[in-house]
């Protein structure tokens, strides 16, 4: 028995699965072609006297073994069976080798090759970042005083991302004298940082380097000190030290270690800048605390500490904390509270709760509070008056659509910087004068092959669950591609998981599928947060079936409606929207032509048993633990590995990385090899596995489309139509 209490037992050597060449004959494929056979090799793991088989437990290897590579015969092993499912996946899909192509050139033609982020203007400097033409990883500037002065590339990142399969930075942070610049460099793409530091004046990189951080840099008001974040062996963040530049990392100051496994630490400054604050957060708690910042070697004080269920944020600006919390509110309230008198006790009320409204983030100004809250489904942003004349909404006119807070660093103004966005909408940036109530685009988001909205439209509708409850649904398609007929192809996304909401916000790459007849539609299921707090409570722990049974509802509302042909309902999720993937393909297996899953969390009851990785322990509010019966009978009862059948499959194609470190390649792999054996349809079953990649995909600005283009491929193929313009 192993330190999580569950017992493995060997029960057989190496065998292989049976699968005929009937069973691996598929649309399109020549018979001879056979999908790679994986080792069965079962092991039977005991929870709570309940036993299950896992034919595929010995796909899982260690960061060490990867690191051994072919050197290790079990990671040969793995990495050889991995290739050739990618080999195999290449050869179905070599017959959309054009297509691929077409969508590729098609997307990345959409962007501006130079394109540029709105500056913004801290501390006296405009930062911005910008791409040169062609280039990967964008260059980040900066223009002291006005938009006329010299610019000063702070960090290029083409050249720092040279030699490099992989490049990714994190945390870019300025010292308060404006001369320094500190980041996060990750080049493997598992999330650990090692953090650099550049003299923007002289363009030296200083020695002092980092390793092994979560990414997050912050600067004392001492130009010389800085507060990191460090990760476990679960790449869980637990520790925060202090370094002072020129001084050697093995001296730096550990002034925090979150010692509870179901939380995780950081680091920030107050907008005031007069604060350090360190939080420490699970999904249902939270705890801060606070450091004059021009004190660094000072002693922290706890805001308030941790109460179970209790959840707050806190930011800083004039005499007061402002506190936003859910004490006392599902959808949180406001408060506030002076820097001697921090306890909950002492709080004072500043926006009560409402049952209609979700305030999900606030930002400080001098003269104004400004709430960004979600109703019926939608962002708005609201802007308060201290004064309190004047509160007012930003008013947009679609149907569907997102707005939200932007970056917003100057105190003293009355410009408020939002985003805003719906499905037919590209991306804009909006200055918004608070005290003349008008609004300036200062950019949207330029679609180079050319874009008019007035050829899409948008639509939002309401299905209706198994219990009742009615779930939103944005689509959106090319009026001239449109029958309200049953007989169009359609996209059904979702994620459902976390508090995480799905916005309808506009997608450059979506208009390839929209432009060759798909409808696109968003299920904002519950275990998102679209409909206020009580919607992420009603799809997670004991009431996750929700999630899964919302989309299912969705889909057939979709095709009851006629905004989709009963053959021709497509799926798609990541991460935990991979969960819902696998999910609803065991619950309906024949409702859906055809699903793309993700980095999918699929076998989700041996990953919450193992504390080693890390999706566990700090996931347990969200999935519940299974070291107890209750969670643990539960997750096996929608857990996608566990509950693989004898059914009629869909088409599936499976991706993901072989760095992820969130959820680890082995969970769709063994996946994948589970279906072949227990699909009694003859659809395809592919995996492709990016050996270069983590859980965010491949690094670079136009890498990314090539896996796109991978999946529209296959969905324009199951449709008949991966030879349409």
């Amino acid at each position: 028995m192993n330190h999580l209490g569950i017992v493995i037992l060997s029960v057989s050597t190496a065998m292989f699965a049976a699968c005929t060449p009937e069973e691996s004959t598929t649309n399109n494929i020549p018979e001879e072609m056979k999908p790679p056979i994986a080792l069965i090799q079962p092991e039977t793991l005991i929870t709570h006297n309940d036993s299950r088989i896992d034919e595929y437990f010995w796909m899982r290897l260690s960061d060490e073994q990867k690191d051994e590579g072919d050197k290790n015969p079990q990671t040969k092993e793995v990495l050889e069976y991995l290739r050739a499912e990618n080999s195999y996946t290449e050869a179905v899909m070599k017959s959309t080798e054009t297509l691929q192509e077409e969508l590729y050139d098609e997307m990345i033609a959409r962007l501006d090759p130079t394109d540029q982020s709105v500056p913004y203007l801290y501390n006296g400097y405009y930062y911005y970042s910008r791409y040169e033409d062609g280039a990967e990883y964008p260059l980040h500037c900066r223009k002291a005083g006005n938009l006329s002065a010299p610019e000063e590339i702070m960090i290029d990142e083409t050249a720092l991302a040279e030699g490099h399969d992989y490049y990714d930075i994190s945390g870019a942070s300025i010292s308060k004298d404006n001369q320094l610049v500190a980041f996060g460099e990750d080049t493997l793409s598992r999330r650990i940082y090692t953090i650099r530091f550049k003299n923007l004046e002289t363009g030296e990189w200083l020695q002092d380097q980092i390793p092994g951080t979560s990414g997050n840099v912050v600067w004392a008001n001492d130009n010389k000190t800085v507060f990191y974040t460090i990760r476990d062996k679960a790449l869980r963040a637990f520790k925060i030290f202090r370094h002072t530049l020129g001084s050697p990392v093995e001296q730096d100051v550990e002034v925090y270690h979150e010692s509870d496994e179901t939380f995780r630490c950081g680091i920030f400054k107050s907008k005031s800048e007069k604060f350090l604050i360190i939080s420490s957060n699970s999904t249902v708690s939270d705890e801060f605390l606070i450091l004059d910042a021009d004190n660094p070697t000072g002693d922290w004080k706890v805001f308030h500490p941790r109460e179970r269920g209790l959840e707050y944020q806190i930011d800083h600006l004039g005499d007061y904390f402002y506190v936003l919390t859910n004490w006392d509110a599902l959808n949180f309230r406001l408060m506030k509270a002076t820097a001697d008198q921090t306890q909950k006790e002492n709080w004072q009320e500043v926006i009560p709760h409402r049952e209609d409204a979700l305030i999900e983030e606030i930002e400080l100004f001098r003269d104004y509070l400004v709430v960004q809250e979600r109703t019926e489904g939608l962002a708005k942003v609201r802007v308060m008056p201290w004064s309190g004349d004047g509160d007012h909404y930003i008013e947009f006119d679609d149907e569907t659509y997102v707005s939200g807070i932007g970056t917003n660093k100057e105190v003293n103004t009355d410009i408020l910087r939002i985003g805003y966005s719906s499905l037919v909408t590209p991306g804009s940036v909006y200055d918004y004068n608070m005290k003349d109530r008008t609004l300036e685009l200062m950019k949207q988001q330029k679609i180079m092959t050319g874009y008019n909205a007035e050829e899409y439209h948008s639509e939002r509708h309401w299905a209706t669950a198994s219990d009742g409850v009615k779930v939103p649904v944005s689509l959106v398609y090319k009026k001239s591609h449109f029958k309200k007929d049953g007989s169009m192809p359609l996209l059904l996304y979702a994620y459902g998981s976390y508090g995480h909401s799905t916005d309808p916000y506009f997608r450059t790459t979506i208009l390839s599928l929209l432009d060759r007849g798909f409808v696109f539609a968003l299920a904002h299921i519950r275990g998102g947060q679209e409909m206020g707090r009580s919607w992420y409570e009603d799809g997670k722990l004991l009431t996750k079936m929700n999630t899964f049974t919302d989309f299912i509802n969705c889909g057939e509302f979709l095709i009851n409606e006629k905004y989709c042909a009963p053959d021709q309902l497509y799926a798609m999720g990541g991460s935990a929207g991979g969960l819902l993937m696998g999910a609803v393909m065991n619950m309906e297996p024949e409702l859906w032509a055809g699903v793309i899953a993700a980095v999918p969390f699929v076998d989700v009851v041996s990953t919450m048993l193992d504390e080693t990785i890390p999706l566990t322990t700090g996931e347990y509010d969200e999935w519940g633990n299974p070291n107890e019966e209750e969670y643990y009978h539960y997750m096996k009862s929608y857990s996608p590995y566990d509950n693989v059948r004898e059914a009629q499959y869909p088409n599936v194609l499976v991706t993901t990385g072989y760095w992820d470190s969130q959820v680890q390649y082995w969970e769709p792999a063994k996946w994948v090899a589970r279906l072949r054996t227990k699909n009694q349809s003859e659809n395809l079953i592919l995996l492709h596995t990016n050996m270069e990649a983590g859980h965010g995909g491949v690094s670079g600005r136009y890498q990314q489309y090539k896996e796109i283009a991978l999946e529209y491929a296959f969905l324009l193929k199951l449709a008949g139509k991966d030879s349409e313009l």
